[in-house]
């Protein structure tokens, strides 16, 4: 394996422990080993290694009692003690709709981190669509927004619709085993990039993209196997949603375009996104999390030039959801976004997630000051700016506004076999 050089990164080498509180610092020792050990490993075989991250149990479970300073304290000091460790980043999981105040405990927390992120479920372990937990999720988007005056902080936080532990994306992480266990997430855009720019025809295309996501997994998991043997560790798999990062040659908009969509957001960017996010599928690698079509807006160079033009709208990534990926992610929303507006959106996205029995997320970003079509102004690497997109969303009344759980089934295929 040595002196290949691939296009694609790893993102994230995301290590996944139960901690407990106190934290377990003989835990977090055998993590810091462990990471010592996986960063060289992986770059020897000729990837870059973007980040490692930390991921806990839900931090409901770690607490006896969840208020905003016990979770401030609590994610100050494993963000303290994993970066002297190594890890860049922490998620210290889900609030829980079976506790829905803790849900109330995460914008203190996100206001006192800087690399701390949070999550909160919208749904029960039977997939019902809780209510309050989604009013609640919207209610930290809201409260964390004005943290900083680009809205930043809700880049770590997101609302999770039947998304299982061991996804090594963040803000989605979390663990729920007692023994640890590490995954992949891969930065591959590039990929589906080469493969539908460059082949003859659409079947070449998908068959050219299986072949690059089957020989990088084979790699990876190659390296992880060695890994899981010597420490030992459950290796998770590997997450090969294809992120992307702000470049052309890096955009799953550019992929997605280069199918023949004239400009996403238009008829026909369905069909690109389902005949994306299938082959995707039909790639044969150690699986974890989500492993889908990811769009984020803000982070892809042509989807934030789409959504800038006025092209592509948050109708559209979320129909775009119902066939692929995983769901809403870093799209910039009005800063004057209410809770009840956010929730309306929310709903709609736990309710796709049900119904199709597909984990989906919500990463909304409420810019203050900011109204739709406002250009933003993000200072970071891995964002390329856009502009506001509108929010057509007012609070919801009569029944949908009430306390209840419900659940909705996905619909059987009645007329198979006729």
């Amino acid at each position: 394996m040595m002196g290949y050089n691939p296009p694609m990164k790893i993102r994230s080498i995301t290590y996944f422990l139960d901690t407990t509180y106190p934290l377990d610092k003989q835990a977090l020792q055998r993590a810091s080993a462990f990471l010592a050990a996986a960063r060289p490993a992986f770059e020897s075989a000729g990837y870059t290694v973007q980040t490692a991250r930390l991921a806990t149990i839900p931090f409901p479970l770690m607490l006896p009692n969840v208020d905003p300073a016990a979770l401030v304290q609590l994610a100050q000091e494993l963000e303290q003690a994993a970066a002297a460790l190594g890890f860049d980043y922490v998620s210290l999981g889900p609030a829980l709709p079976s506790d829905i105040h803790t849900f109330a405990a995460i914008p203190a927390a996100l206001a006192a981190t800087q690399n701390a992120f949070f999550s909160g479920l919208l749904t029960t372990p039977a997939r019902e669509v809780h209510l309050p937990a989604v009013r609640a999720a919207a209610q930290v988007i809201h409260q964390a927004a004005p943290i900083s005056a680009d809205g930043f902080a809700n880049l770590r936080f997101a609302a999770l619709a039947n998304v299982l532990p061991g996804s090594p994306f963040f803000p989605a992480a979390y663990h729920l085993q007692v023994s640890p266990s590490f995954a992949i997430a891969t930065e591959a855009a590039d990929l589906a990039v080469e493969a539908f720019s460059q082949s003859g025809t659409l079947s070449q295309a998908r068959a050219a993209l299986v072949a690059q996501m089957e020989q990088h997994g084979r790699a990876l998991h190659q390296v992880a196997a060695h890994l899981a043997a010597r420490f030992p560790i459950t290796f998770g798999g590997i997450d090969f949603s294809l992120a992307p990062y702000p470049s052309q040659a890096l955009s799953l908009g550019a992929a997605m375009e280069a199918l023949g969509v004239p400009g996403l957001g238009g008829h026909g960017s369905l069909a690109a996104a389902a005949i994306l996010a299938d082959t995707m599928d039909q790639a044969q690698f150690p699986r974890a999390g989500f492993s889908g079509l990811m769009l984020p807006v803000l982070e892809d160079a042509v989807l934030a030039q789409r959504a800038a033009e006025g092209l592509l709208t948050v109708k559209d990534l979320l129909l775009f959801s119902a066939v692929c990926g995983t769901g809403l992610d870093t799209v910039p929303l009005p800063g004057d976004a209410s809770p009840d507006q956010l929730a309306a959106l929310l709903l709609d996205l736990a309710a796709l997630s049900s119904r199709l029995e597909k984990p989906l997320t919500a990463r909304l970003m409420p810019i203050p000051g900011k109204q739709a079509g406002d250009a933003t102004g993000f200072d970071f690497a891995f964002f390329a700016n856009s502009r506001v997109l509108a929010l057509h969303a007012a609070p919801l009344t009569g029944l949908l506004a009430g306390d209840e759980l419900f659940d909705l089934r996905r619909r059987e295929d009645r007329w198979k076999g006729v």
